[in-house]
């Protein structure tokens, strides 16, 4: 049977880990291969100056010292009996957003696989949602994805609402702010330090977003690029190119400027 890989940012023992890998079962050699410990917003970041340690905990189940996207290059790149032909990140706990995509790691698991070429899809469950209708859900997308494929270096963001989903609908991102996002406090001896993320979002739900989707109870299943480049800003700014190439020109023609003498300092007298 083909190699279906699992992994998530929450760690190895989440349950919105255990919901997927019963969703997921079925659909070939299921293996979890997760963070030993919880990686939320740790983004895609890789391990590179320590070793990385898989602890079995089951057959076909592994802990790992590092973070998702680590998990996702050693069951790609030979760690497993076979590469795999699906990476399913997820289910997190907590919605997957806007420009949360950018901190998650549970986005960057799938990116990572997108990177290796693998088919990957990120699922994520708003707060207060049930676990087992998001694995329903993944169940769907991932039969999907095996049977159709995805377009290249393309990755599924999937965010599943709290309440039962009336249907699924694609949707573009949206722009998620959080305010307020440092809150102050004071130690025992009244040293000020930091919390980041405190606060609410606040988005607004525009017809066609994720956020809009879910707001309105729908599954917003959204297609992630890996091509970060803005193209229409490359058109906007093609003027820049001649205009800041003479700039340099003259700049590098100039000689160089000598940084000014260093005055003497006199040695004190010895009395």
């Amino acid at each position: 049977m083909s190699v279906v890989v699992l992994t998530n940012d929450d760690g190895i023992h989440a349950p919105g880990l255990a919901a997927l890998e019963k969703a997921l079962g079925e659909l070939g050699d299921v293996y979890v291969v997760a963070p030993e410990r919880e990686q939320s917003t740790c983004g895609h970041a890789l391990t590179l100056h320590r070793p990385l340690r898989p602890h079995r905990l089951a057959e076909r189940r592994f802990a790992v010292n590092g973070t998702p996207a680590d998990c996702v290059n050693l069951a790609v790149l030979g760690f497993l009996p076979a590469p795999p032909v699906l990476i399913v990140s997820g289910i997190n706990h907590g919605a997957n957003l806007g420009d949360d995509v950018t901190y998650s790691g549970t986005i960057a698991a799938a990116m990572e696989g997108t990177i290796l070429g693998v088919p990957s899809i990120a699922v994520s469950l708003l707060d207060g949602g049930d676990f087992d209708v998001a694995g329903r859900v993944a169940r769907l997308i991932a039969m999907r994805v095996l049977v159709s494929g995805l377009p290249p270096r393309t990755l599924l963001n999937v965010n599943v609402p709290a309440q039962p989903p009336l249907g699924i609908r694609l949707a573009r991102l949206g722009h998620r702010v959080y305010l307020d996002k440092i809150v102050e406090q004071a130690d025992p001896r009244g040293r000020s330090h930091y919390w980041i993320g405190g606060g609410d979002p606040r988005w607004d739900a525009v017809e066609g977003t994720d956020m809009g989707a879910v707001h309105e109870g729908f599954v917003s299943l959204t297609p992630l690029h890996l091509d970060l480049t803005n193209h229409r800003a490359l058109v906007q700014l093609d003027d820049w190119s001649a205009g800041l190439t003479a700039q340099l020109r003259g700049e590098t023609a100039r000689p160089p400027r000598r940084a000014p003498a260093a005055t003497p300092t006199r040695k004190p007298r010895r009395g």
